[in-house]
């Protein structure tokens, strides 16, 4: 099942990972996928507002992994593994994650821990639109169709609300 939608600015960026995140039910892997500077701890930052986390969301890159408190106890798992060869201690640390039940785990630059990464995980890629600076078009992917058609719907009606 694939979603594609376009974001126009950051704010339009960061809405979209809140309205995502009302809606995402723990434990799910939700893998990035972009350039640098695509748009990903933007989108991580409203995901996380709208799991319910009041955290200071920031980049991963160099501690490799930050941890968000949500609403009602869940976590949000926010791995970054740009920086690094191969991912050894943090492919461990991954699998830890995946385990526990109230954990969203998001994943940037998952290329090195495909063979620990779910097949049934989200992705959400981001592509720069080549006529503009800020716009994206963000496709959202998941291979469980009956699961998330109604996830999709929802995210595309809501995102269409705030939009209008």
């Amino acid at each position: 099942m694939t979603w594609p939608t376009v974001s126009t600015s950051s704010d339009d960026t960061e809405r979209l990972g809140l309205l995502l995140g009302r809606q995402l039910k723990p434990p799910i892997t939700v893998e990035l996928v972009s350039d640098l500077g695509g748009g990903k701890t933007t989108f991580v930052r409203g995901l996380a507002r709208g799991l319910g986390s009041k955290d200071f969301v920031t980049s991963p890159s160099f501690t490799l992994n930050n941890v968000y408190k949500g609403r009602g106890g869940l976590k949000i798992h926010h791995f970054d593994f740009y920086r690094l060869a191969e991912a050894n201690i943090m492919s461990a640390q991954l699998v830890e994650s995946l385990k526990e039940r109230q954990v969203i785990t998001v994943v940037e630059w998952g290329g090195i821990v495909l063979d620990v990464l779910p097949a049934k995980r989200l992705t959400v890629e981001f592509k720069p639109v080549a006529a503009s600076e800020n716009e994206r078009q963000i496709v959202f992917r998941y291979p469980d169709t009956k699961t998330k058609i109604k996830l999709f719907k929802k995210l595309e009606a809501e995102w269409t609300a705030s939009r209008s």
